[in-house]
């Protein structure tokens, strides 16, 4: 789908959206977080009033496998894009300049968690459902992944239930996340497959690292089922990894530079998510 059918999507929360991504610069790196603002003409009165844009797991960071013949495999695109938005402690190809403290001196509380669990439960469980029906008939090469993780979600929710916390309702990031890729699904599903890719390779990464900061915080180390996985999640990622340069062999050149233009807005609408640990 040519550029022109993505704007027609943006909104006006796609353009002020503050940009959180989550780096790994490497097996042993450390993680940090940026704060900054997306400059769009326009919306600078809106941008100054969301100003926290954290850095911190965008994309996992294993190298992509090679395509056909010897050339490099869309995947592997996709993740130099990702890492471009990376700061430059945190990554070579990163471009951005760290702004902010690292996760570590984050200040996590509960309701803000729940917030962002109850909202990423929204999200997966959205993803899947696109998924299922497969509107678009190669959605169905992404059916039961290994990677799912609304029914984890479900069941820790239910665990801090029963520990006394009142469980809130999804909230407008995530409502707003799960309505674009909705709209997504239908009309542009290249655009859909770049935040496909980058919800779920995020959370297998620095989504992880952040999730062990905040157990260690306020949950006395307890792992939650949101990061765990059945099998080798090496394996399941590399599974992913083969359908999607799979499905990206019918495109054209223009699909696919259509989906990796995509990547900047899939930082934005997780770093919505992202942010309400820590607000």
């Amino acid at each position: 789908m040519a550029p022109a059918a993505a704007a027609s999507l943006a909104t006006p929360h796609t353009l002020a959206a503050p940009r959180v991504s989550v780096a790994v610069a490497g097996r042993n790196s450390g993680l940090s977080v940026s704060v900054g603002v997306r400059q769009v003409p326009g919306v600078s009165a809106v941008l100054s009033r969301r100003r926290m844009v954290a850095t911190a797991a965008a994309t996992e960071m294993a190298p992509a496998a090679k395509g056909e013949e010897g050339g490099k495999a869309f995947v592997e695109e996709m993740r130099a894009v990702a890492m471009r938005l990376h700061t430059k402690d945190q990554a070579r190809e990163g471009e951005k300049e760290p702004q902010a403290p690292p996760v570590a001196k984050w200040e996590p509380t509960i309701e803000g968690y729940l917030r962002f669990l109850v909202d990423s439960k929204l999200v997966f469980q959205t993803l899947e459902d696109i998924v299922d029906r497969a509107a678009v008939p190669w959605y169905a090469e992404f059916r039961n992944t290994g990677l799912e993780r609304s029914e984890q979600l479900k069941k820790d929710l239910e665990w801090f239930r029963q520990q006394g916390h009142t469980i809130p309702e999804p909230s407008a990031p995530g409502t707003t996340y799960a309505s674009y890729l909705e709209e997504l699904s239908e009309k542009d599903p290249q655009a859909f497959i770049c935040h496909f890719y980058n919800v779920y390779f995020a959370h297998t990464a620095g989504g992880r690292m952040i999730g062990k900061k905040v157990a260690e915080k306020i949950l006395n180390k307890k792992e939650l089922e949101f990061y765990k996985w059945e099998g080798t999640l090496s394996q399941l990622l590399q599974n992913v990894r083969n359908k999607l340069n799979q499905v990206a062999l019918s495109w054209s050149r223009e699909e696919k530079d259509h989906c990796l233009e995509e990547t900047e807005k899939s930082f934005a609408y997780s770093g919505d998510l992202l942010r309400q640990i820590f607000t």
